[in-house]
C-alpha cells in the first residue's frame, strides 16, 4: 500500500490498523537535540483518546506512547524517532456481520474494489485510530514551533446547526466542556442537539476551526507547493474531512475586490502588516506573517445503529444497523488531529524554506 507516508524533509510514516496489535509512527528528519519525553507525546494523544465522554465512542483505549527510538538522555539524536500505541481494547466480534457487506458511508466498498480484500474489523486503515500517529508526530512538530515562537490552537467552531458566537470565545473553555467549544452557551446548545441525535440513533458532523500565531512571511511556495495547497492536502487526507477553507473560503464568492483584498500598512516596528485578514495568512502560495486561519468541515459519523440499506459481496440487497461502539460526533477528537497535520505541513515547509536564499545558506555555514 502506498500513500502512508507525508513530508519532504520532516517525514512521517504511520502504520497499524484499528483491531491490530498496535498503531505508530515513525518521524525522519526531527533534528538533533529536542528535549522530548512520552509524556510531550501523550499529552496530545490524551486529547485524542476515546471513552472521554458520552459522546465519544466508550472503547476504553489508554493510548499510552512508546518511544522505541530517536531519543538519548532526553533529547532526540537526528535518528528516526518510532513511536508506538498499543491496541487494548479491540472487539472485532463486533464486525462479524459486516464482514461480507458494505457499510454505507464507509472505505468498506472502495477499499474491497481497490485491494480485492479489506480488514473488516473497525476498517483498519480506514478507521480514525489511524491518526494517532498522526497526532504523536504532530507533538513533536509542536514542540519545535513552539521553540520557533509558532503556535496553534484548533477548536471545535460547530456542531450540526450549532455555531459558536465570536463575542463569547473563551479557547480555555474548551477544555471545560465535552465538545471541544470555546464558548460555554453554544457547548450547552450542542451537546442538546448530540443527545436528541443519539436519541434517534443517528450522528453529527460539524466544523474544526484553527488558528496558527507567530508565523514569520515567506513561507511556502508560489506553484505545486504552495502552503495553502499542502495544508490543504494534509487535512482532506483526514478520514472524516470532506471539506476545506483558508481564510474567507467560499464566502470569497460573494466579495468583490473591493472588499476582498487585505490593505498593506506599515506597522510601528517598521514591518508590513494587513488591515484585514480576508487571506487567511497565506498569498500566492507563501505566508504573509498574518494569521494562518482554516477550517476542516468533518462529516457526520457513518456507523450508526439505524437501518440502512446496503448491498453484499454478493450483490445482494440488504438491510444493516450497525453494531459496535461508535462517536456519535467525531469533531470534539478531531481537532487535536486538525492540530497536528497543519503543525506537521507548516514545520515541514519551514524546513523546506531554510534552502530557498543564498544568504540563508552561507550564514548557516558562516561563509
Amino acid at each position: 500500500m502506498a500513500g502512508s507516508t507525508f513530508g519532504t524533509i520532516f517525514k512521517i510514516t504511520t502504520w497499524g490498523e484499528s483491531h491490530g496489535k498496535g498503531l505508530g509512527v515513525v518521524i525522519d528528519g526531527c533534528p538533533a537535540g529536542l528535549a522530548l519525553s512520552e509524556d510531550d507525546i501523550q499529552l496530545f494523544l490524551n486529547r485524542r483518546k476515546p471513552g472521554q465522554s458520552k459522546y465519544t465512542t466508550p472503547r476504553q483505549e489508554t493510548d499510552m506512547v512508546e518511544i522505541l527510538s530517536g531519543v538519548f538522555e532526553g533529547k532526540t539524536t537526528g535518528t528516526p524517532l518510532s513511536l508506538v500505541v498499543k491496541n487494548k481494547d479491540q472487539r472485532s466480534r463486533d464486525y462479524g456481520e459486516i464482514a461480507t457487506c458494505y457499510r454505507p458511508g464507509h472505505a468498506d466498498y472502495t477499499f474491497d474494489a481497490k485491494y480485492g480484500f479489506r480488514d473488516y474489523r473497525g476498517g483498519g486503515r480506514s478507521s480514525g485510530r489511524e491518526t494517532i500517529g498522526r497526532v504523536a508526530a504532530g507533538a513533536v512538530a509542536v514542540k519545535i514551533l513552539n521553540r520557533l515562537g509558532i503556535r496553534l490552537a484548533a477548536y471545535t467552531k460547530s456542531i450540526g446547526p450549532v455555531s459558536i458566537d465570536s463575542s463569547r470565545f473563551d479557547l480555555e473553555e474548551c477544555s471545560q466542556n465535552s465538545v471541544n467549544m470555546p464558548d460555554a452557551v453554544a457547548a450547552k446548545k450542542a451537546q442538546a442537539y448530540l443527545d436528541a441525535c443519539m436519541a434517534e440513533h443517528n450522528s453529527s458532523g460539524g466544523i474544526v476551526e484553527c488558528i496558527v500565531t507567530g508565523m514569520p512571511a515567506g513561507i511556502g511556495d508560489p506553484v505545486f507547493e504552495k502552503l495553502d495547497a499542502n495544508l490543504a492536502k494534509a487535512i482532506l487526507s483526514i478520514g472524516a474531512v470532506k471539506g476545506f477553507e483558508i481564510g474567507d473560503g467560499f464566502a470569497v464568492a460573494e466579495a468583490t475586490g473591493k472588499t476582498n483584498n487585505d490593505s498593506f500598512r506599515r506597522h510601528e516596528n517598521g514591518k508590513v502588516k494587513k488591515s484585514t485578514n480576508h487571506a487567511g495568512g497565506i498569498l500566492g502560495g507563501i505566508s504573509d506573517g498574518s494569521d494562518i486561519i482554516l477550517r476542516a468541515a468533518i462529516k457526520p459519523t457513518p456507523s450508526i445503529a439505524a437501518p440502512q440499506q446496503t448491498i453484499n459481496q454478493q450483490g445482494e440487497e440488504i438491510e444493516i444497523s450497525i453494531k459496535g461502539r461508535h462517536d456519535p460526533v467525531i469533531v470534539p477528537r478531531a481537532v487535536v488531529v486538525i492540530e497536528s497535520m497543519a503543525a506537521l505541513t507548516i514545520l515541514d515547509a519551514l524546513l523546506v524554506n531554510m534552502s530557498a536564499k543564498m544568504d540563508s545558506i552561507a550564514k548557516f555555514y558562516h561563509v
